[in-house]
């Protein structure tokens, strides 16, 4: 059950940036507020013009706050799987507290012990999440607080990102005049919202069809163990379109939207419709079969490039299948061209929240309930990166920065705390972090 209070979700996409504001009420999710508004100062998932994307993040922020009658202060942001390294983790200490009863600071030294480690210059740490906690030996704990024993453990998982794809991030959104409570890693989010219990557990393969880049990760034992990231995405679908029909980009866009099917098998030659063709006065025809015979070529490519990647990693075996999801996932036809291709049981998700029910604000859903489920242990362990205790998870923490929109003035947003490093040692030689090794030890580890 998710915890009581107002939550929003901040997805930075690389056509569009979504704001949604929901409530949580005993675990029912209620969305209030939707802004969308399209990206600019982005591209490929990665900011690249951080003035630009945070004139975009405003304008969106503000139609959100319209629509739910309130000020937008603290969010939750997503960030794609660009680069993203997944490492285990553990840490060992003594219990400090003398009466042996494990407290909230125990929970969070155990945790810092778990992040000493080197890392390149160039990466930083993006999350810690823990795993178990053991007491004296006593594995399978969630939640140690308020136990006795003398030696507490923790074993968790690590992600790592470059530290200008983090950075970019969180400057943008401090820039816009908000708070960053959350930043996470993409699939995550969505791989919580859009795959079932027995799904996260057995192991599936989550897609996720964007307008800059396709994504593929795997989840299995209810943790992120593989992702896999295309740079191509729906803008290449539509910049095809353009070439091969001689159109502008705009129009090519709106004829993907309205005419186009992921698979030609399911068009009609019968079917046409004009297009504005540039240098000439009359536009010419075109049927439905050969603007989608453009489209599947294009997510062919894209397809068959996962599965080689997926196959390799031997995710292909897991029993959950496959589920696609993103605003390209839209288009007719998807799940067949992805169960020719992949060869396997797909199926498609689109959100069930009223007026948001198109794949496109799966990420944006996601991040709301993906911080709502954080327990308070979540956000002890979270918090060793900014080196701050957090504030529990609770109706007071989420509500007291809600009032209702007049005339918003935004205090300023503090700048985000860097990630406390270890002391730099050398880094890991290049053999050591090859794509074979990544592999092998990916395959020695992914039904641990």
């Amino acid at each position: 059950m998710g915890n009581t209070g107002i939550y929003v979700g901040l997805d930075i996409g690389t056509t569009s940036i979504k704001v949604i504001v929901a409530e949580y009420i005993k675990g029912q999710m209620n969305v209030i507020g939707v802004g969308s508004e399209r990206s600019e100062g982005l591209s490929r998932g990665v900011v690249v013009d951080i003035d630009k994307a945070v004139t975009a993040i405003q304008k969106a922020v503000k139609q959100a706050e319209q629509k739910a009658s309130i000020e937008i202060q603290h969010v939750s942001a997503g960030i794609p799987a660009n680069l993203l390294e997944i490492e285990s983790c553990q840490g060992m200490i003594a219990v400090a507290n003398e009466s042996r009863e494990i407290s909230d600071a125990d929970v969070k030294n155990v945790a810092s012990a778990a992040l000493v480690r080197n890392l390149p210059p160039e990466r930083e740490i993006l999350t810690i999440s823990p795993d178990e906690f053991i007491v004296d030996g006593f594995d399978g704990i969630k939640d140690p607080r308020g136990m006795l024993g003398v030696r507490l453990e923790m074993h968790g998982t690590i992600l790592t990102a470059p530290k200008t794809v983090i950075h970019n991030m969180r400057k943008c959104i401090e820039r816009a005049g908000l708070v960053l409570d959350q930043l996470v890693v993409s699939p995550l989010s969505i791989g919580k919202l859009a795959l079932t219990d027995g799904e996260q557990d057995f192991g599936t393969v989550l897609i996720d069809l964007g307008g800059g880049q396709s994504s593929a990760a795997v989840i299995h034992d209810h943790k992120l163990k593989y992702t896999y990231v295309d740079q191509e995405g729906g803008d290449y679908i539509t910049k095809d379109i353009s070439v091969v029909l001689n159109t502008s980009f705009e129009n090519a866009e709106k004829l993907k939207r309205d005419y186009g099917y992921a698979d030609s098998l399911q068009a009609s030659e019968a079917e046409t419709f004009p297009v504005e063709v540039v240098g000439q006065d009359a536009p010419i025809s075109v049927n439905e079969k050969y603007l989608s015979e453009i489209i599947e070529a294009r997510l062919t490519q894209i397809f068959e490039k996962m599965a080689t990647a997926l196959g390799q990693a031997g995710a292909l075996n897991l029993p959950g299948g496959i589920v696609i999801t993103g605003g390209v996932a839209a288009l007719p036809g998807m799940v067949e061209l992805a169960s020719d291709i992949f060869d396997h049981q797909v199926k498609l998700y689109i959100p069930e929240a009223m007026g948001l029910r198109h794949p496109s604000f799966a990420q944006a859903l996601g991040l709301i309930n993906y911080t709502a489920h954080l327990s308070d242990v979540d956000l002890i362990v979270a918090s060793t990166l900014s080196g701050q205790m957090p504030v529990t998870n609770t109706a007071e923490a989420h509500t007291s920065w809600q009032t209702p929109v007049a005339e918003p003035t935004r205090p300023q947003a503090q700048p985000s705390q860097s990630v406390a490093q270890p002391e730099q040692q050398a880094p890991k030689s290049t053999d050591d972090q090859g794509i074979g090794a990544k592999f092998r030890k990916f395959l020695g580890n992914f039904f641990e």
